[in-house]
């Protein structure tokens, strides 16, 4: 499962993959990353970005398809703090196919979310 945490709140999210949506503050197109609980990390699995441009420059192996360039990162994270800011909308978080909401539904008045794995293995 996936944990978000913020503001003396731990929501857990009933599902081991989400995607994670957000609007780009210079280029103001849309960036989406897939991530899934992997033991006590979040592994991104996937990220694509309508456009390149201003630090948003796809790596090399990207494909573009669909009007997007879509690539595999595979990069393993403990976590993921996600900071509201005025120049980028609020984060929108899909748990399933067409379930998608903003991060303040699960966590309103959160300025800060945290993103992890609710699996803790033992160190």
């Amino acid at each position: 499962m996936i944990c978000l945490s913020g503001a003396k709140t731990l929501v857990m999210l009933l599902t081991g993959s989400i995607t994670l949506s957000w609007q780009h503050s210079v280029e103001k197109v849309r960036w989406e990353e897939q991530y899934q609980s992997d033991g006590r990390y979040l592994l991104l699995t996937h990220a694509s970005v309508a456009g390149s441009g201003a630090g948003m420059e796809p790596p090399p192996g990207a494909s573009f398809s669909d009007g997007r360039w879509h690539w595999r990162p595979g990069v393993q994270i403990e976590q993921l703090v996600l900071a509201g800011s005025e120049f980028t909308g609020e984060y929108r978080l899909c748990s399933a196919p067409g379930r998608c909401h903003p991060l303040s539904h699960w966590l309103p008045g959160a300025h800060s979310v945290t993103l992890s794995s609710c699996h803790k293995e033992p160190r």
